[in-house]
């Protein structure tokens, strides 16, 4: 049984020594609650300053927080490392069941340090850690049958979780991703290349405690408070009827959907590949993360013929949301939606981030178009928008990394752009591939002073949508919204909710919530905690090297109207500038 108010315990795993301890931190979780506050100092604990990403002193660093298990949507597992794609705070979150099963095994964390000298995967359970060969495992083609082989020789009850790589952490692409529960991702910066670097095919974690609650009376009214909220919401109701998919069509028609590598903000094609269309055409079945009332996972139905049998189909779920249907579709002008289907599945097979994936291949068929890579560069493919031949085959080349351009596109745009020209159409920030979202100039503020350079750091684009067509803030106004909300985040991140939730869990009813737990946090101590774990995040940026100085920002940005009117680059490097004096020279 675990006592949620002394949620507490971190396990320490040495690969390369094939040890594990298990210490007591009181201090750290009381301090940042778990999630984001608690990983990102376990990061500076365990990784020493200026590590080299793929080097056995990366950490990996798992967190999960006193709500898993215990409220709706407290469903994330939060990942911390140094990121191999960007050189510095690397962080990523994943729902499924991985965060339940970290806390019933009866951790608040894990910390994963060194490298082994074979291929293996753990098995943690019954207090124990186990290294299992792997050597059969490394080099399979799917990352979907590594899992079916795990789940097939641990056969140990409990809440059970399955993380593994793929062929692209293997071969350490920069954006390999993690997979977990086969359709949820630690899908940015890179985590699976890490998993790579440490010979770490994956791990299962399997827990079998129950969870204590002292204030069990008061738990009862809150968590029917959130509940019923949450099944109240119309916007939960989108996301479980239609998925986040269903925004490709209201961003299409707001000129904000990223078209051909954001040559065009609309796509003449969005309604093939809309939520509505896929869920009528498509859909196969809807999935939810432990503890969620939503369900905003949706499985699409592939039916592919066999090629010497013709009435005989294999069929394929293929796992779809906004971000992959943007990416992996509108962004490479892909309009068929078993077209994008089958690209989508390819990418989740070898284990890439999706939307880095999307933008690579947008930017590599641009570049070819203007004549800055040729088919000797690309192994003979001629890319065109919509290919889906040519797009499967670079994905394979970018995982195999054959010759220099395909080991230059495995570390995405930013560098093979210095590498090959287009500087200027390689939509990333800070090093970090852009999101689906040609809203305006918030977004793209947001994506370049977020932590994690993600749309999910500050919703930026929110202010567009909701403010900036009317009110015109200034730029420090746009910025101090955008720290606002992100320092918000780092307390929703913390409690280790999905973000979709984020109008429902108030700081007010974190505060109501935390109280049921024996936590006593009033709700201007969590926003100050919260502006606090956004600095730690900032200090770790720049001791390992990060200035907003040496960023490209690519100038496709400024030739394209947004959904709120053209940005404005003077506006656009005020906020940038102002931004650094928050984040960094206060640090």
């Amino acid at each position: 049984m675990i006592n949620n108010e002394n949620f507490s315990e971190v396990l320490y795993i040495d690969l390369t020594h094939k040890k594990f301890w298990i210490k007591n931190r009181p201090e750290l979780f009381s301090k940042y609650i778990g999630g984001t506050g608690v990983a990102t100092q376990l990061l500076f604990e365990e990784c020493p300053e200026h590590t080299e990403p793929l080097s056995p002193e990366n950490p990996i660093i798992f967190a999960v927080s006193p709500f898993t298990g215990v409220y709706p949507f407290a469903s994330k597992t939060i990942a911390m490392f140094k990121s191999p794609h960007t050189g510095d705070l690397g962080e990523s979150h994943a729902g499924g069941r991985s965060a339940v099963a970290i806390k019933m095994a009866g951790y608040g964390a894990i910390v994963i340090k060194g490298k082994c000298d074979m291929p293996i995967y753990l098995v943690i359970k019954d207090r124990k850690v186990e290294f299992r060969n792997a050597n059969t495992l490394w080099g399979m083609k799917s990352s979907f049958t590594v899992g079916d082989v795990i789940r097939a020789n641990e056969k140990d009850p409990g809440m059970r979780s399955i993380m593994r790589i793929g062929q692209a952490g293997e071969n350490l692409v920069s954006y390999a991703a993690v997979v977990t529960e086969t359709y949820r991702h630690f899908g940015r910066m890179g985590l699976g290349a890490v998993f790579g670097s440490k010979m770490l095919k994956g791990l299962m974690i399997s827990g079998k405690k129950i969870i204590d609650l002292t204030h069990k009376k008061n738990y009862i009214t809150t968590y029917k408070e959130i509940y019923d909220k949450a099944v109240d919401s119309p916007v939960m109701k989108k996301y479980h009827d239609l998925g986040t998919a269903g925004n490709i069509k209201s961003l299409n028609l707001m000129g904000a959907l990223p078209t051909r590598n954001l040559k065009a903000a609309s796509f003449e094609g969005a309604d093939k590949i809309s939520g509505e269309h896929i869920a009528e055409n498509f859909l196969g079945r809807r999935v939810a993360c432990s503890h969620c009332p939503t369900g905003c996972i949706h499985l699409a139905v592939l039916r592919e013929p066999y090629e010497d049998e013709p009435y005989f189909y294999k069929t394929t779920m293929v796992g779809y949301d906004y971000e992959l249907v943007y990416a992996l579709g509108s962004m490479v002008g892909i309009s068929n939606p078993e077209d994008m289907l089958k690209l989508i599945d390819i990418v989740e097979k070898y284990c890439l981030d999706s939307m880095t994936t999307g933008v690579v291949l947008s930017w590599a068929t641009e570049a070819m178009e203007k004549k800055l890579i040729t088919i000797a560069d690309t192994d003979g493919i001629t890319l065109g928008w919509g290919n889906l031949n040519a797009y499967m085959a670079v994905v394979d080349r970018i995982v195999s990394q054959p010759n220099d351009f395909y080991k230059a596109l495995a570390k995405g745009v930013d560098f093979a752009s210095k590498k090959y020209g287009g500087k200027d159409f390689a939509l990333a920030f800070g090093k970090n591939e852009m999101a689906g979202y040609h809203t305006g100039v918030a977004a793209y503020i947001g994506f370049t002073i977020g932590a994690r350079h993600s749309h999910l750091d500050n919703a930026g684009y929110s202010i567009d949508q909701n403010e900036m067509i009317n009110e015109k803030p200034s730029p420090e106004e746009v910025v101090d919204k955008l720290i606002k909300e992100e320092s918000l985040r780092q307390i929703l991140s913390s409690i280790a909710i999905c973000f979709f939730a984020r109008g429902i869990y108030s700081v007010e009813l974190v505060s109501k919530a935390m109280a049921t737990m024996g936590i006593d946090k009033s709700p201007d101590e969590l926003m100050k905690c919260g502006r606090e774990i956004l600095k730690e995040k900032y200090r770790f940026k720049v001791r390992e090297g990060f200035a907003f100085e040496k960023l490209n920002i690519p100038k496709r940005i400024f030739e394209l109207r947004a959904a709120a009117g053209m940005i404005d680059e003077a506006f656009f490097n005020q906020a940038i500038k102002y931004a650094k004096k928050q984040l960094i020279d206060t640090v």
